[in-house]
């Protein structure tokens, strides 16, 4: 039995950048009836906002409910009918300065510079730089396609960290690389959580698309979470059904 069931958000409850679909928030709906359920993902509020916290039935017990953006350098719960921040740890403007820099020089390096993009490829979340190769509105068919074996940003990833010694270089979503304070990944997340919430560990279990080295979701399989990898939302709601009939 565990006590809470977090989860990746891009490839493991909704396609990159979409909001959740109805089984989805039914299903999670049914989980938060029997156990906490966390969210821990790169994005920002304002995507946590559009895709996970509207779109959950009414019956949903948000209370429950631990929604952490920016790789959970960031925290916001759900209590007297609103959402609103527990913690928020932003960079100070001298180390994004030196971030974006960084970025600038590391493409020009390693030459990953698409015929096309679409919006802002960096963005400034505070806590976290966040670089999305083909754009922050790229259609999800082109970022499915850029670089799913990871091999492009493997590069791009391996560049930055020799030139920003004392961050944390993670790939996640689709197209995207995070950059955060040292330290911060998944597992730190994880861990600030069960502070927060109280619950224990090895009362938690992780559940994501990117379990594997090098991925933004191992560190959670790191710290010693019970982990399920899955392929996409659709295997995630079998997974989570299952969970639900456990627990009950």
């Amino acid at each position: 039995m565990k006590d809470l069931v977090a989860f990746d958000l891009d490839g493991t409850l909704a396609e990159s950048k979409q909001p959740l679909q109805a089984p989805m928030g039914e299903a999670l709906a049914d989980l938060l009836g029997v156990a906490h359920v966390a969210v821990i993902s790169g994005g920002d509020w304002p995507q946590f906002q559009k895709q996970v916290a509207s779109r959950l039935p009414e019956r949903a017990d948000l209370s429950r409910l631990w929604l952490m953006p920016t790789t959970g350098t960031k925290l916001y719960t759900h209590r007297d009918g609103a959402w609103s921040p527990v913690y928020a740890e932003l960079f100070d403007d001298d180390t994004k300065a030196r971030i974006l820099k960084a970025f600038d020089e590391s493409l020009e390096a390693t030459g990953f510079t698409p015929e096309r993009t679409w919006g802002e490829r960096i963005e400034d979340r505070g806590s976290q730089i966040t670089f999305s190769a083909l754009g922050q509105e790229a259609p999800i068919a082109e970022k499915e396609h850029w670089d799913p074996k990871f091999e492009k940003r493997k590069v791009i990833q391996a560049d930055l960290k020799q030139r920003l010694p004392g961050l944390s270089i993670n790939m996640g979503g689709a197209t995207s690389i995070d950059i955060t304070r040292e330290g911060v990944d998944k597992a730190y997340g994880l861990k600030k959580l069960r502070d927060e919430s109280g619950i224990a560990l090895d009362k938690m279990m992780f559940i994501g698309d990117a379990i594997f080295p090098g991925g933004n979701d191992y560190p959670a399989k790191e710290l010693g979470l019970d982990t399920v990898r899955v392929r996409d939302p659709e295997e995630t709601i079998s997974v989570v059904t299952a969970i639900v009939a456990c627990q009950k």
